[in-house]
């Protein structure tokens, strides 16, 4: 299973039991949080997404699950900066406690604007939930409630992150060879 993809991997970062371990406690800690709210997660897609899922499953109070999706890292491995709403929210959120789940808070631009978005909508609280920081690259630093992993700055794949579209699936976080990510 996912020997081709793991075979690209120069090191495996974080492995699926550490990331199993961490989303159970994120998930209890949540749970604490926000026991007795109307709970609505927001994952940002696609990346987002398998963390989400296992994040929700971990959450043993009540919750509304929406997506939304935006563009702004394109083919390439850099943030273009510029950023656009692809898919919106379909939930209304106003007077809802929003929990914006995230799979990685890079430079932090493309979550301020999220963040600002989402504001105006008046949730009665909103609080972001990052599977993955690479606070090294931050250029807008932005509170963070919940955070599972800090790492440094390395181009990652697996768990939702992806190079190209590829690698998503992979059960955990590891970093690509150089040859692989020239082919």
């Amino acid at each position: 299973m996912h020997h081709d993809m793991i075979q690209d991997l120069a090191e495996v970062l974080i492995t699926e039991e550490a990331i199993a371990h961490r989303v159970r406690e994120l998930g209890a800690e949540i749970s604490r949080d926000y026991c007795g709210k109307e709970l609505v997660l927001a994952g940002v897609l696609r990346g987002a997404l398998f963390f989400l899922a296992d994040l929700a499953r971990a959450i043993s109070i009540p919750l509304a699950i929406d997506f939304i999706s935006i563009s702004s890292y394109g083919p390439t491995t850099k943030a273009s900066g510029v950023v656009g709403i692809r898919k919106d929210l379909d939930e209304s959120i106003g007077g809802r406690d929003l929990l914006v789940i995230e799979d990685i808070v890079d430079t932090g631009l493309t979550l301020s604007y999220l963040l600002k978005i989402f504001r105006v909508r008046q949730p009665s609280s909103l609080q972001v939930c990052t599977f993955l920081d690479r606070k090294v690259r931050r250029i807008i630093d932005l509170p963070l409630a919940y955070r599972g992993f800090e790492i440094p700055e390395k181009f990652v794949v697996g768990y939702g992150l992806d190079y190209d579209q590829r690698y998503r699936n992979l059960p955990c976080i590891g970093i690509l060879k150089p040859e692989v990510m020239g082919r």
